[in-house]
Parts: C-alpha cells; sequence; structure tokens
C-alpha cells in the first residue's frame, strides 16, 4: 500500500505519550499510532449517523474495516465521509 509522508508537529507531552505506545508494544511504531488516531477521529464522527436497522454493532464493525483499508490519505477520509452523509437523520 502506498502511503503519503505528512509532517506535524507535537507537543513533548504528545510525542512522549505516543513513544510510550510504542514502548509498551501496544503499537510498533509512531505512525500506527496516528494512524490508528485518524481512524477513530474520522469513526467517532461517524457514529449515531447509521439508523438502526438491526444488527448495528456487525455494521460498525464492517465500517471499521472498510476505514481501516481505505484510509491512505486525508483525501479518501474525506471521500468517506461524503459517502456517509446520506446516512444522517
Amino acid at each position: 500500500m502506498v502511503m503519503d509522508t505528512l509532517q506535524i508537529r507535537l507537543t513533548q507531552e504528545m510525542i512522549k505519550l505516543i513513544d510510550s505506545f510504542v514502548k509498551k508494544g501496544i503499537y510498533n511504531s509512531r505512525s500506527d499510532v496516528i494512524r490508528d488516531a485518524v481512524r477513530r477521529l474520522v469513526w467517532k464522527k461517524e457514529v449515531g449517523t447509521i439508523p438502526n436497522t438491526g444488527d448495528s454493532v456487525k455494521e460498525i464493525r464492517e465500517i471499521r474495516k472498510k476505514l481501516s483499508k481505505e484510509i491512505k490519505s486525508f483525501k479518501d477520509i474525506e471521500k468517506i465521509n461524503k459517502e456517509f452523509k446520506h446516512l444522517i437523520k
């Protein structure tokens, strides 16, 4: 999977926290921490936008699986957000 490189600025406290997740083995790298944080942000924005059609747990799992495979750039996030707009009541 081809990924873009993104430069960001973080406080020393945020970097220490990210490094602690890596050191504890929760994540393999700083990049993994940040990618997961972005995925969770997108997912959190979408919670409550899916109509209850029965098995909401299954629906959320499918969306999370889709997000983890499709997010490669911020443009992908914008595209996914547009896809979910029709689900908002």
